[in-house]
């Protein structure tokens, strides 16, 4: 009976000569229904100008999105070519599981056993272009707050760390290779340049000893805020990269560079003591010495 209902009633459309239509009418939005509206795209693509560096045209591509996360890689190696390698670290981890209670750096306060996260705000990618292609990509958030921890035996790029000397003196770090010469590329030390030659080490540490950082900066109540100047680039020439605030310029050399700015303000006793710089706990269980 049902069936047959229907068909009648199709039947009867039919016989009349009638076709149903929907009928609207489209009317324009106030400004203040407008206002009320609010949204964000997906990915945002901008042609950025740095006026240190005429060569190269920048092409940005930012997501959208905002990530919590806790990551753990047993090996990571970039860069290996011509008898050396550009990055190489075992145990790296973004993010990391409070020891004690009380734990906190980011004004939250953590339990024993949470997960702080490493936080990353809209991530983007970006790409440097000249006469002859593409000259190099890099990877990076706008803003990006956290612990990263590794053992690393190589390191291209910068790390914005704090050293103080035996006398309260605060330096810049500065980064070495095996002979105590200074280098951004493929270093094996980090500590103070040498006050007279500032191309050689003054004091110097194993890069190994430090174990994790805080990426930020530094806020006035002791917590660590978002930078916006974390990133990894690949080159096939020196390319300067330009913050996404557009107030700072950072020029990444040739291969593989890592641009580590961090909140932390450390003496280069404990740096260079057996133990450097400790490791944050990275794992659930105990893996092994400094895992855990």
């Amino acid at each position: 009976m049902t069936h047959q209902a229907y068909g009648c009633a199709a039947l009867a459309v039919l016989c009349l000569g009638m076709t149903p239509v929907a009928q609207a009418e489209l009317k324009p939005m106030s400004d203040e229904t407008m206002g009320e509206v609010t949204g964000q795209a997906f990915m945002q693509v901008e042609n950025i100008s740095v006026p240190t560096d005429s060569e190269h045209q920048f092409t940005r591509m930012t997501l959208g999105i905002d990530v919590e996360t806790r990551v753990n890689i047993d090996d990571a190696t970039v860069g290996e070519i011509d008898g050396g390698v550009d990055f190489a670290a075992s145990h790296v981890a973004l993010g990391h599981i409070a020891r004690q209670d009380g734990e906190q750096y980011n004004g939250k306060v953590y339990s024993a056993g949470e997960t702080v996260p490493f936080e990353a705000v809209q991530p983007y990618i970006e790409l440097a272009e000249d006469a002859d292609g593409l000259a190099g990509f890099r990877m990076g958030f706008q803003q990006a707050r956290g612990s990263v921890s590794s053992l690393t035996s190589s390191f291209s790029g910068n790390i914005g760390l704090k050293i103080t000397d035996s006398g309260g003196t605060v330096h810049d770090a500065a980064l070495f290779d095996d002979a105590g010469l200074a280098t951004n590329y493929r270093a094996t030390q980090i500590g103070i340049a040498d006050s007279a030659d500032p191309t050689m080490c003054g004091e110097c540490a194993s890069i190994s000893k430090v174990q994790s950082l805080f990426v930020g900066t530094e806020n006035t109540d002791g917590t660590t805020g978002f930078t916006d100047d974390f990133f990894i680039g690949f080159q096939r020439e020196n390319v300067e990269w330009q913050s996404p605030d557009g107030a700072n310029v950072i020029n990444a050399g040739k291969g593989v560079f890592i641009n580590l700015p961090t909140s932390m303000t450390v003496e280069m006793s404990q740096l260079s003591g057996s133990t450097g710089l400790p490791r944050l706990r990275t794992h659930q269980t105990d893996m092994g010495s400094q895992l855990f």
